[in-house]
């Protein structure tokens, strides 16, 4: 059974760490240049390109061109045979080709901060929705994040030339900032509420979820908390929240412990384990992510301790797991689906030349309460 409760205030303005220029970073080793063919990925043949289908029909590769963009202006007869060859070799076009030719590009690009996130990955479906029926495709990069990721990906952005980009997550690096506004197309910010959003930004405030998560362990009446987290982006400001929020209930922090990086479960069951070693009175943890939450309940439960009378875990982010795993995990979170789909709105308007009313958005935070807590 659980209960859920809504954040009512204006989202506060998250102060979101703004970095200097990056040092470039090199392609990786054997990474085909920019323009280059290559093969797939298994080192087979290269795929099928369009002078090969012009060279088996006879006919030249401008015809294959024409039989393929402007069917009409071929003869019926030339037309089906090119079309016969094209199905037998499994040609494709290329969008990111067309895209250079023609400044144009159905290719909308979605740079995640973790895949195995399942918040993240709701978040490109419902942009998805909104996009995928308009003609436009998603293609998912993941950051991990990664400063050095990021901004390789941006940097490939100039030559892919998509319609519109999307991150679930805010730019920080101020040359990365300065890079996406030169591209000149649509650009998506999520995940936090900054006062300076590059384009356009569908988010909510972390400093608020950190308060949510004091006010819940003081209602709860537990003293003695502790965090775990990133130290960088909004774990850092969901950490500045959760301070503000104790000092004000007189929660006494006992412990922070800093995750960097984040790939699944196993980084929160490790978590807690150093947690615990360092300090055995501590009553409750929030856990400023959705897989340190799970891996924190499951580790909790490993050691024996009961939930939520041993210790209390709250985590970030509503999913499913938080359902299943008993007895329930606490969290904090949003309608990562709505958030994506609204994004998607502002990116398809954007494209079609509209002017938004709303660029900025703010979604609602809730807790919803389940066994853990």
């Amino acid at each position: 059974m659980s209960e859920s409760s809504t954040a009512k205030r204006p989202p506060t303005i998250d102060d979101v760490l703004r970095l200097r220029a990056a040092e470039p970073v090199p392609p990786a080793d054997g990474e085909a240049a920019a323009g280059e063919a290559a093969g797939d990925a298994d080192g087979g043949a290269a795929p099928t390109r369009i002078v090969e289908i012009a060279r088996l029909a006879g006919v030249s590769p401008i015809t294959v061109s024409r039989a393929l963009r402007q069917p009409e202006k071929v003869a019926e007869a030339k037309r089906r045979k090119i079309l016969e060859i094209v199905e037998r070799t499994g040609y494709a076009t290329n969008p990111h080709a067309r895209a250079l030719r023609s400044g144009q590009s159905n290719i909308v690009a979605a740079f995640v901060s973790n895949l195995q996130s399942q918040q993240f990955c709701l978040a490109v479906q419902g942009c998805g929705e909104v996009l995928e029926p308009q003609g436009y495709q998603l293609m998912i990069g993941q950051t991990s994040y990664s400063y050095a990721k990021e901004t390789t990906m941006i940097q490939s952005l100039r030559e892919m030339r998509p319609a519109a980009v999307m991150f679930t997550g805010v730019i920080e690096i101020e040359e990365n900032r300065r890079a996406l506004r030169a591209l000149g197309i649509p650009i998506m910010e999520t995940w936090a509420y900054p006062r300076d959003p590059i384009d356009m930004l569908v988010g909510f405030s972390n400093i608020d979820g950190g308060r949510l998560a004091a006010e819940h362990f003081a209602g709860r009446g537990y003293r003695r908390v502790a965090f775990i987290g990133r130290r960088s982006g909004r774990g850092a400001l969901r950490l500045t929240g959760f301070r503000e929020g104790a000092r004000a209930a007189g929660l006494d922090i006992v412990a922070e412990l800093s995750v960097d990086r984040v790939g699944s479960m196993l980084d929160g069951r490790r978590a807690l384990g150093e947690l615990l070693a360092r300090n055995t009175a501590v009553e409750a943890v929030f856990c400023a992510n959705d897989l340190l939450a799970a891996g924190a309940l499951l580790e909790a439960r490993r050691l024996g301790m009961r939930l939520p009378d041993d210790i209390a875990i709250l985590g970030f982010g509503h999913n499913d797991v938080a359902e299943e795993l008993p007895p329930g995990l606490t969290t904090i979170g949003i309608d990562s689906r709505d958030l994506g789909r609204q994004a998607g709105s502002l990116i398809l308007q954007r494209m079609r030349g509209e002017t938004p009313d709303e660029p900025t958005r703010a979604v609602e935070l809730t807790l919803t309460r389940r066994g853990s807590s």
